[in-house]
Order: C-alpha cells, then structure tokens, then sequence
C-alpha cells in the first residue's frame, strides 16, 4: 500500500530486517518496536479496505470514483424488447374542457367542425375526501325510534378511513417516513389532524391483520426449492440485536431476535424444516442443518480474493477471482448451468489453482502451537484458501444446478432497507415495533415479488382480504 508516495509495504520490510540485524538494542526496546511495526500492518491493512475487497458499502469508500461502464455498443435508450412507461392519452379523462374558437377571428365563410385536437394534462389533486353518513330516524305514534344500521366498519362519530390507514403504513412502513414526517404530511397537505400514536395504531392493526400471513410465508419457504438466508445488526430499545431474512424470488420473511446464530433460527423454524438449498454467506450456523444442501455467496469470495492479492499479495487470489468471474460468465452464456463435460472442465481448473496456491499460502507450522487445545491461527488468505479447498460444491453447485445463483444478492437485496429504516429512524424504540416492521414489510417485500403493488396491498389489507396468491 503506498501512502502520499511511500510504499508502506516495502518501508515496513526495511525496517524489520534493520531491527533484526541491530545487536546493539535491548529486548525491550525490540519488542516495543516490533509491537508498533505490527500495529502499523493492522492500520495500513484497515486503510485499504474498501466495498471491492470487503464487505464495506461503496458509501463508506473515501473519494470514491464512478467508474466508466463498459461500452456496449448499443445505441442510447430504450433497447429492443423493453418495456416503455412512455406518458399515453388515456380515452376516459377525469375531466374534459373545451376550448371554442372566437369565430370573430376567422373570415367570412361557412365552416363545418371536424374531431378536435386533443392534448391530455396529467395531474394529481391533494385533497381529502370526508363521507357523512345520514342514518334515517324514524318514530312512531308511540314515540318508539328506528334507526336505519350504519356500515359495520363505521363505528364512531369521528373516525380515520380504511384508505387513509392504507396510506398512512404505506408511507411509515413502505417509503420509511418517521411519524413526525407522516403527521406534518396529512396535517399540512390534506387538512386532516392526526397524531402520532394514531399513527402507530394503524400499523398495529396492519400487523394484526396479517396474523395468517407469518405462518403462510414460513411454510412457502420452507418447502421451496431455493431459500436465501441473511442476517444483519439492528437496534432495539439501544440493545444489539438480529434481523434474520429468509427469502427468494417470490417469498420474504423477516424476524427480529437477539440471537443471530441457531438458537433464533430454531425459533424461526424455516431452515430446520428446510430441504432444498440454502444459499447464504458461509456463517457457520448455517452448515449445522444438514437437512439441506449448501450454496455459499461467490460475491463475498470476490471481495476477499480482490483483498488477499491487493494486501496479502497473493497470485493464486487474483488468478482464482478470474476464474470464478469466468465460469459464472461461461454459465450465463450457456442459459443458466454448464453440460457435465464443461463443468469438469473448470472443476478441473479450479482445483489445479488451489493446489498452486497451496505452495504460494502454505498452512502453518503446527509445531509452533501454543498450548494444546484448537488450532494454530491462519491468515486472512489461508482462511479463505481452506473453505475454496473444503466446500468445493457449495462453492462451484451454481455451475450445473440452473436454479442456483452465483450470489446471494436476493437475500442480501431483500434486508438491505432494513439497513435505510436505521439510518433513518437510528432504532426500533420498541419490541413491538420491529415485530411490525418485520411482518408488514415482509408483506410488502413478498406482494411486489408476485406483482402486487404496495399500495394495493395496503389497501386489501385494511379492508381484511389479501391477494389471491395468498
């Protein structure tokens, strides 16, 4: 790594065979010098990593430069095939105004009217909309009174619409928006009071209305063929806690626990019951169930090759990120899985690197243990060489099983708003509250997935129906 033009790297390594030649310096001192040699390392390390070798979002990235896209050769704009969203006339407009020529204009003569010219203006109107409902009185001689029955959903005086609440937890749990934003919204905008704990009363009764719904997703996943799993730090009442994701291309669901390993993934009972293919990031609770077969994320093994051969100056790293780049290539071009023979062909390759880069990142001198219980400690790069080496499968199964991706995106796309909500709102102020976060954005995640929009969820769930899929 080089610093304002000095490479650290080679700094580091005069240094330590200056030190090592030195007769002259007390033990001590060596040391000293030796421990803040190793603190330097650990720092020069830290500075160079970034959203390409490691997991860092491309936010965190110091003057980060966009970097050109490859040139396609295509023209500019809508490819052939895509689906436009051009602005169209519609033939039923809201509203129709016509505009008459002032014939004083015109010269003298007979004129017969042909088709107008239309042009369409679209436009939306803010505004609320209050229905009072008049129950007829009636009373008879004996001065006895009927009252005609109001709808079963109105039961006050004064109460907030099923379409207002829709939109209401559309905007909290949907767009993000804090309460205080919410409030200033329908208050400033459409004239209707509404305060926050309102406001969370709308989200309790979204929650309560999807009690079927948890148990649905859960038993769709569990039997599905493909399930991505991820999990991710929030913050509950100012304490630690875990937001784990099961999901793939039709289903999300999410739970809060403050365990992230398998005791929270008994308790959420998807993955034990599981039996197809778990894909997910290599954390290790995940290979306690042996139920399933594995598939680890390839986009995590990029970053950490990427950081191996920028840091640790590994050859076979950088060597072995171009190759899994081209199999998954070689996959793509092939309509999603490669033939027996092809496939061979780059598990060949695959552990012809390995077996390279064995000699280039040998394992540690055992015989250099301290103590007698676990194992001597590895590199990053050593680490990372054992699991390519040990789950050679879960690493390659992309290649020949068309249902399984290259990475876990799906997974880690669906829990990534999660990661929005804490910017924005800091925590959870409560238990409850995640637990309806979790449930009713799940609910959007898994409507949007099957073509439902948000909004028209919401609207279905206050009036206690949900989508046919369901």
């Amino acid at each position: 790594m080089k610093l304002d033009g000095i490479d650290i790297d080679d700094t580091l390594k005069e240094l330590e065979s200056t030190l090592a030649s030195e007769k002259d310096l007390s033990p001590a001192l060596k040391s000293m010098i030796g421990i803040l040699i190793l603190i330097v390392k650990l720092l020069t390390k830290r500075m160079g990593l970034n959203s390409s070798n490691s997991s860092k979002p491309p936010s965190s990235d110091p003057n980060r430069l966009k970097t050109s896209k490859k040139k396609s050769g295509r023209k500019p704009g809508g490819q052939k095939g895509h689906i436009g969203k051009t602005l169209k006339q519609i033939e039923e407009p809201d509203e129709v105004e016509i505009i008459s020529i002032d014939r004083r204009s015109l010269p003298k003569g007979h004129y017969k009217e042909l088709a107008p010219e239309v042009r369409q203006v679209f436009d939306i109107d803010i505004s609320r909309n209050v229905i009072e409902y008049q129950a007829q009185v009636l009373q008879d001689e004996q001065g006895q009174r009927f009252v005609a029955q109001f709808p079963k959903s109105v039961t006050k005086a004064v109460q907030y619409g099923n379409g207002l609440k829709a939109h209401a937890v559309y905007m909290s749990q949907y767009q993000l928006l804090p309460y205080k934003r919410i409030e200033e919204y329908f208050t400033e905008q459409l004239q209707i009071p509404i305060s926050q704990g309102s406001l969370f009363n709308f989200n309790k009764e979204a929650f309560k209305n999807l009690t079927g719904f948890d148990r649905i997703t859960k038993d769709q996943l569990a039997a599905a063929r493909i399930v991505h799993a991820d999990e991710t730090g929030i913050n509950i009442e100012s304490k630690r806690r875990w937001l784990h994701c099961a999901s793939n291309h039709l289903w999300t669901y999410f739970f809060a626990h403050e365990k992230r390993g398998k005791e929270a993934m008994d308790e959420i009972n998807i993955i034990p019951r599981f039996k197809g293919i778990l894909c997910h990031d290599h954390w290790k609770p995940y290979y306690r169930y042996d139920g399933c077969l594995h598939a680890l994320c390839n986009a995590h093994h990029l970053r950490e090759l990427t950081r191996a051969y920028e840091q640790d100056k590994q050859e076979w790293a950088g060597q072995m990120k171009a190759l899994l780049e081209e199999i998954n290539n070689a996959v793509h071009d092939a309509g999603d899985s490669l033939n027996k023979k092809n496939a061979d062909k780059y598990r060949q390759r695959y552990r012809l690197l390995l077996e390279e880069a064995e000699k280039e990142c040998p394992p540690p001198d055992e015989t250099q243990r301290k103590g007698k219980r676990g194992r001597v400690k590895r590199s990053n790069a050593r680490n990372l060489l054992e699991r390519l080496m040990n789950f050679e499968n879960d690493v390659l199964r992309f290649m020949e099983n068309p249902d399984v991706p290259f990475t876990n995106n799906q997974g880690e796309n669906d829990i990534r708003m999660t990661k929005v909500q804490q910017k924005i709102s800091g925590c959870f102020r409560s238990t409850e509250g995640s637990e309806i976060f979790c449930r009713v954005r799940g609910y959007l995640s898994t409507c949007r997935k099957h073509g439902v929009s948000s909004s028209h969820a919401m609207e279905m769930l206050f009036k206690k129906k949900l989508p046919d899929f369901i």
